[in-house]
């Protein structure tokens, strides 16, 4: 990903509050949370690399800051108030959880609006293919087409769609 650092830096941009906010969970002290943030992003910097696109930039940048979150409670085990283990895990789990949620709700947003942007005659056909208990030789007998024809427009309607989302998304992440 680093060979297109403009978007890397606009994602990586875009994660600063989500991270800060994820680390605000683990580490109560704000001023712990910003020095992590840091060593969060030096880190995700030198990986950028690894980051596949398409996936979740904010989940994976929270992964890595965990990695901080565990690396900063071993130098601190021996303070009196530290989460243990099973209490940190939980808390990660459960920002996993509602960044893959927030990923989801984005996704159907995206898809919802991409669906609007197709002809009547394509949201028309969209629409006929997944009622309940439609089939595509039924909707080639109605139409009066092929069902090989039917299959190949819904086909790229579907890769055209799969297309829309992806851009909305990306649009989204680096807005």
């Amino acid at each position: 990903m680093k060979s297109d650092s403009e978007e890397f830096v606009r994602l990586l941009t875009g994660a600063q509050g989500p991270v800060y906010g994820y680390l605000l969970t683990l580490i109560t002290d704000r001023s712990r949370a910003r020095d992590l943030l840091q060593e969060t992003n030096i880190t995700i910097w030198k990986k950028a690399d690894t980051f596949e696109e398409g996936t979740n930039f904010n989940a994976w940048a929270c992964k890595i800051a965990y990695f901080h979150v565990l690396s900063f409670r071993r130098k601190m085990a021996r303070e009196k108030l530290v989460f243990n283990d099973d209490i940190l895990d939980y808390l990660s789990e459960r920002n996993d959880e509602r960044l893959a949620k927030d990923a989801a709700a984005d996704r159907i947003k995206a898809l919802k609006s991409c669906l609007l942007k197709l002809s009547d005659n394509h949201r028309s056909l969209v629409e006929e293919r997944y009622k309940p208990g439609a089939s595509v030789q039924k909707i080639a007998a109605d139409q009066d087409r092929t069902v090989g024809a039917i299959s190949q427009t819904l086909y790229r309607i579907r890769h055209n769609l799969m297309l829309c989302v992806e851009k909305t998304l990306t649009a989204l992440q680096t807005s």
